[in-house]
């Protein structure tokens, strides 16, 4: 008995070996900098918190000894100086999470080339030529098609139960809305995504894109909300960061009003308990474990990283008690063949431009600004999104969606 019982002792502290070695040892030298645009208030930048204090603990970190953290930096002069600041005390990489931010960030690579650099969302590391310069961002457009289902799916309960008023309707087509960020290609490519998700439920839709020409306005958001209801949308999604445009169709639900939401980044439920059917999010948990790792390793990470369900770093949130009977298990069947390659979101053959297919388009900046005539976007039938850059680049304004400003 003693024999088996001293095995056991053994065989325990083995396991408890291997199971530390899988991750690195701590270090309290490695540090990390992070440059944040907001703070936990608001959805897009909690998003990113949540994904790094996963990855830290992960990789055996700690926030008190490895983490250096930056709130609330603005678009400006600040943000090269808060990257500074992180290298002064003695972060190996640098992280910045708003597009705005990566003018600076690319500043900073290229006066500490023996230091990473990171913009998130962003779409020059690839021509800056640097090594030491990374752009990232998830698959995101991929969360938001699924999302689309869900609300298609909500729709055609809608259809069915006749509560789809005449005043939601223009002709034959059933109005729904979106409340916008900026016309950028990365609100482009989200909305887009949604559209062709519901359209892949309900055909017959047209969709009002309301922009509010801010990431974060709870009453902008709020009010581009209402205005999209007053106009007859049924369904309300949004690429904004903050709770106002869910709020706004609780309050129009409980009043009355027939409407339901589609949030971003967190779960909009506790705001929207009966309007909200799900959100798409990121988890950014996935990119930081990979790029951290692999700079405490010593080595480097990719200039541009991408990914999306194939890699676990998108999904929706829980669905609401509202959505419709069947929801999750099509989500199911929809992430599925989104991750065996045989759905793509943007298919051309789903739709057309000014009435005509789409057989060519090149991948764009965020902005929507260039095109580079060696990036074609447009092969074996559908647009390659985030594939010649990270940061979306789909600016196509596709026929059933409206820019109202």
């Amino acid at each position: 008995m003693k024999k088996v019982i001293a095995l056991l002792m053994v065989l325990a502290m083995v396991f408890a070996i291997a199971a530390c070695s899988a991750k690195p040892a701590a270090n309290k030298d490695f540090k990390v900098g992070v440059v944040l645009v907001g703070d936990e208030n608001e959805g897009y930048t909690y998003s990113h918190i949540e994904g790094i204090k996963e990855a830290i603990a992960e990789l055996g970190l700690t926030e008190e000894a490895n983490v250096i953290w930056k709130y609330s930096i603005p678009e400006s002069e600040l943000c090269y100086d808060a990257c500074v600041d992180c290298i002064e005390q003695g972060c190996k990489v640098v992280f910045t999470n708003s597009y705005g931010h990566q003018t600076y960030a690319q500043q900073v690579a290229e006066e500490y080339p023996d230091i990473q650099v990171c913009a998130m969302t962003g779409d020059t590391a690839r021509a800056s030529g640097l090594k030491n310069f990374h752009n990232a961002f998830t698959n995101i457009y991929e969360a938001r098609y699924v999302a689309g289902v869900v609300a298609g799916l909500k729709l055609q309960q809608l259809i069915d139960e006749g509560k789809v008023a005449d005043k939601n309707k223009d002709g034959d087509n059933i109005k729904i809305g979106y409340v916008g960020a900026f016309p950028y290609a990365e609100v482009v490519s989200g909305y887009t995504a949604f559209y062709l998700g519901l359209k892949s439920i309900v055909p017959n839709v047209v969709m009002d894109v309301q922009y509010t020409n801010s990431w974060f306005d709870i009453t902008g958001e709020k009010e581009a909300a209402l205005a999209l209801i007053d106009r007859g949308c049924i369904i309300i999604g949004q690429h904004a960061d903050s709770t106002g445009a869910p709020k706004a169709c609780e309050d129009m639900l409980n009043a009355g009003t027939t409407v339901y939401s589609v949030g971003y980044n967190v779960d909009m439920l506790a705001v929207a308990p009966t309007a909200a059917l799900t959100s798409p999010t990121n988890l950014w948990s996935k990119f930081y474990s990979y790029a951290i790792g692999e700079v405490m390793k010593g080595g480097n990470f990719d200039t541009n990283w991408a990914k999306g369900y194939e890699a676990d770093a998108v999904k929706i949130t829980p669905l609401g008690a509202s959505c419709a009977p069947g929801t999750q298990e099509k989500v199911d069947e929809v992430i599925a063949a989104i991750k065996g390659g045989s759905l793509h979101v943007f298919d051309t053959s789903t739709f057309t431009v000014g009435g005509a297919p789409v057989t060519s388009a090149f991948a764009t900046d965020t902005d929507g600004d260039w095109t580079n005539d060696a990036d074609e976007a447009v092969f074996d039938g559908y647009f390659h999104e985030s594939y010649f850059q990270s940061a979306p680049a789909f600016s196509l304004r596709i026929d059933g969606i409206t820019e109202l400003n």
